[in-house]
């Protein structure tokens, strides 16, 4: 295996293991989504927020590692940020 193929995979299983935990929390909103008529619960908002915080760590490691660039990792944040965004609008506009 050369040096250019080791790489390439290390960069797909780094991307394919931060999508795994980006799914996780992709999860948890959808279930938070599907469950808007149940009471707003603060832990429940602060796990989503570790989690994320987690995330963007894990994905700032990979990046200044060099085992992946910056626009997918950021792109798999972006998307989680947005979905994020919907269901905090989604709580508020419950209230």
């Amino acid at each position: 295996m050369s040096s250019s193929d080791l790489l390439l995979n290390l960069n797909q299983r780094a991307l394919n293991l931060l999508q795994e935990d980006a799914d996780k929390i992709e999860k948890l909103i959808e279930v938070q989504m599907e469950n808007l008529t149940t009471r707003q619960c603060p832990l429940y908002e602060e796990v989503l927020d570790t989690q994320m915080y987690g995330l963007s760590r894990e994905i700032d490691f990979a990046i200044r590692a060099g085992l992946i660039s910056e626009a997918p990792g950021k792109q798999i944040l972006h998307k989680l940020e947005r979905n994020l965004a919907q269901l905090y609008e989604a709580l508020n506009a419950k209230k």
